[in-house]
């Protein structure tokens, strides 16, 4: 795919974490980079995640034996993956692609595609927070991921497997040892596995807003607009279109997240992006502390202690964009976590619901084109995307530039299914 080296003025459509790293590498690389969403910095799917640096994920959504589980998902509208089905024929041809990643031989190969991008992932960020001045947001703490049920434990050993395939380090701990790992937990967990690799974010949000902040005063543009199309002329994108009017460019990123689709089509590419439907529950005075984030293997979310309180995030409803929340799924994680940890306070508790942007591959989209010589994409991320967000930047401002990135790019082509 074609690159555009040379460029004076590129735009990058979303202020998430994915286009906000874009744009500042792009910026270092020296080029005029303007930020387009209608919203500010980080407030939609950045704003809510799990805020881990999850180095170790690189097991698809989609494993072997996924097909048996989806009248599951159907029937059980609280479970850790759903469908809604209402949404059950918009979702049909993803689901079809998705239940066909899940064959042994795709799973190997997206896992090696995913531990290429996760593996120098958190480096990718350094240089952006030190220039923001905010290294210390960055705790290097590893997180670890317990197991009440054997069951549930002798269920993910595929996966832990798959893990040590690619390279993952990890510890297991016996019961007496979770307990002096991690004395916060309740003494309920016959097993664990510890990833030293993985950190976490103090506020992924104020990361997003500082970062965003870092761009603007390097002399970057932030355009509170909504992206609708394109003027396209040869091949090539020349201008921007949005709905306060028309902005000449020499490239355009995608980077909006669930919203990246028709953006895509307009620029000619058919993505099978969809969505999963997120939530989180968050608690300003917990009364709990753990030292690091906490994966629960048996209902599978995250704990992580923020700076401004303990979150509890996770779980997949496909459901698309349109559809109300369903707060009971956030009522349902309140739940498991007062098993978690006894005595937690739940005082002031607030609910979110966001948007995770997903290939039915679990692959993320880091790409340029074809079709429209100075377009680039950078979306589909699912659960990586805090994760990824850096090294997605970097990536991208090497197609730009037309750089070797160091990595076998052809299995996040836009155009790969």
């Amino acid at each position: 795919m074609n690159s555009t080296a040379g460029l004076r003025h590129v735009a990058v459509i979303g202020a998430g974490i994915v286009g906000v790293c874009a744009a500042l590498y792009l910026q270092r690389d020296g080029h005029r980079v303007t930020l387009v969403d209608p919203r500010g910095p980080g407030e939609g799917t950045s704003k809510g995640n799990a805020s881990v640096l999850a180095v170790e994920s690189c097991v698809p959504v989609a494993t072997p034996g996924i097909v048996w589980r989806v009248p599951g998902m159907l029937a059980d509208p609280l479970g850790p993956l759903a469908i809604r089905w209402a949404y059950l024929p918009r979702l049909a041809p993803w689901l079809t692609r998705f239940v066909l990643a899940s064959r042994p031989a795709r799973v190997e190969a997206i896992s090696i595609a995913l531990r290429a991008l996760l593996a120098d992932s958190i480096e990718a960020y350094l240089p952006l927070v030190k220039s923001a001045g905010i290294e210390e947001m960055i705790r290097r703490t590893g997180w670890l991921g317990v197991y009440e049920s054997e069951a549930k434990f002798a269920g993910a050993r595929a996966d832990l497997e798959l893990q040590r395939r690619r390279g993952v380090r990890m510890e297991f701990l016996k019961p007496e040892e979770i307990r002096q790992f991690e004395p916060a937990l309740a003494p309920i967990y016959k097993h664990a596995v510890f990833y030293p690799e993985n950190a976490y974010v103090v506020n992924n949000f104020r990361l997003v807003v500082s970062l965003a902040e870092d761009f603007v005063r390097n002399g970057g543009t932030l355009l509170r607009e909504a992206a609708t199309g394109f003027d396209i002329a040869d091949g090539r994108a020349t201008h921007l279109r949005t709905d306060a009017g028309r902005h000449a460019i020499d490239a355009v990123v995608v980077a909006a997240g669930a919203w990246s689709k028709e953006l895509t089509r307009q620029l000619g590419h058919r993505v099978p992006l969809d969505t999963e439907r997120g939530y989180h529950v968050m608690l300003p005075d917990s009364g709990v502390a753990p030292r690091m984030p906490i994966y629960s293997g048996d209902h599978s979310f995250a704990v992580t202690p923020l700076e401004h309180g303990l979150r509890l995030a996770g779980t997949v409803e496909l459901g698309g964009l349109d559809a109300a929340p369903n707060y009971a799924r956030a009522d349902m994680l309140l739940t498991r976590g007062r098993r978690m940890f006894p005595g937690l306070n739940e005082a002031g508790a607030t609910k979110w619901m966001g948007f995770r942007p997903s290939m039915p591959d679990s692959v993320p989209v880091i790409s340029g084109s074809d079709r429209c010589r100075n377009a680039f994409f950078g979306f589909g991320h699912g659960h990586i995307g805090l994760t990824l967000g850096a090294q997605t930047g970097r990536l991208i401002g090497d197609l730009v530039a037309g750089r070797d990135p160091g990595v076998d790019m052809r299995s996040y082509r836009v155009d790969r299914f």
